[in-house]
C-alpha cells in the first residue's frame, strides 16, 4: 500500500469515524463518568464493544505482521498522566475526540478546554526537555528501569517478540475479559430494570389502594 493510499483510507476511516461519533454522541469520558456517578450505561457498553473489536483487530493484524503498532515506555509517569488526564476530562465534560466534535459544533467552552490541551502540551514538553527527574527522555529505552520508575515497552506486539506467543492470544485474553465486563454490565441493567418495574407496581397498588378508599 503506497503512502498516497494509505492517506485517502486514513482520510475515509477518519471522516467515517467523525460522522459517527458526532451522531452518536459517544464519549469515552462519558461511558465511565456515568456508569460511576449517575449508573447508567449506554456510552460504557458501546466503549467495551469497541474496545473488543479493536484488540482483536490490532492484535491480528500483530499477528500477521502488519500495521505500525507504536511502542511506548510505561512507566509510573504514565499511570500519573492517566489520572490527571481523567480529572481534566471530567471537568471539561468530554474526552479528547468529543470535545474536537462539540468545538466543530461551535461550542466555545470545548474551544477553550481544546485550546488549553495544546497549552498544557507544550508546557510538559518544556519540562520534559529538562531531564531532570525520572521518567525522563534518557532513562525511557523500552527496557525495565525501575530506579527511574520505568517498566519498558508493554504491548502485545512486545510480548510476541519477547516471549513469541502470538499478539493475537493476547488480545482474545483482553477481548474474554472485557465480554465479561458486558455481561455483568448487561446483568445490572436487567436488576436495575426489575427493581424498576417493582417500584412502579408497588406505587400503582397504593394509589388503587387510595383511590379505592376515598370512595
Amino acid at each position: 500500500m503506497t503512502p498516497v493510499v494509505e492517506c485517502l483510507v486514513a482520510f475515509v476511516f477518519g471522516s467515517v469515524v467523525g460522522l459517527l461519533m458526532q451522531r452518536s454522541r459517544f464519549c469515552n469520558t462519558a461511558a465511565l463518568r456515568d456508569a460511576i456517578m449517575f449508573k447508567t450505561y449506554r456510552n460504557t457498553k458501546a466503549m467495551l464493544m469497541a474496545m473488543m473489536i479493536l484488540t482483536v483487530a490490532f492484535t491480528g493484524f500483530m499477528t500477521l505482521g502488519a500495521g505500525h503498532p507504536l511502542e511506548f515506555d510505561v512507566g509510573l509517569n504514565t499511570f500519573a498522566g492517566l489520572f490527571l488526564f481523567g480529572i481534566g476530562m471530567v471537568l471539561a465534560g468530554a474526552c479528547t475526540v468529543s470535545t474536537w466534535v462539540k468545538a466543530g459544533e461551535g461550542n466555545l467552552g470545548a474551544v477553550w478546554a481544546l485550546l488549553f490541551t495544546f497549552v498544557g502540551m507544550f508546557l510538559f514538553s518544556l519540562a520534559w526537555s529538562w531531564n531532570w527527574w525520572p521518567p525522563a527522555p534518557g532513562s525511557m529505552t523500552g527496557e525495565p528501569n525501575l530506579p527511574a520508575l520505568q517498566f519498558g515497552f508493554s504491548n502485545a506486539r512486545t510480548l510476541q517478540d519477547k516471549l513469541g506467543i502470538p499478539a493475537i492470544v493476547f488480545g482474545l485474553v483482553q477481548t474474554a475479559v472485557l465480554f465479561a465486563i458486558y455481561r455483568a454490565i448487561l446483568r445490572r441493567e436487567r436488576a436495575q430494570q426489575a427493581q424498576h418495574d417493582r417500584h412502579r407496581a408497588e406505587s400503582a397498588g397504593e394509589a388503587g389502594a387510595a383511590a379505592a378508599t376515598s370512595h
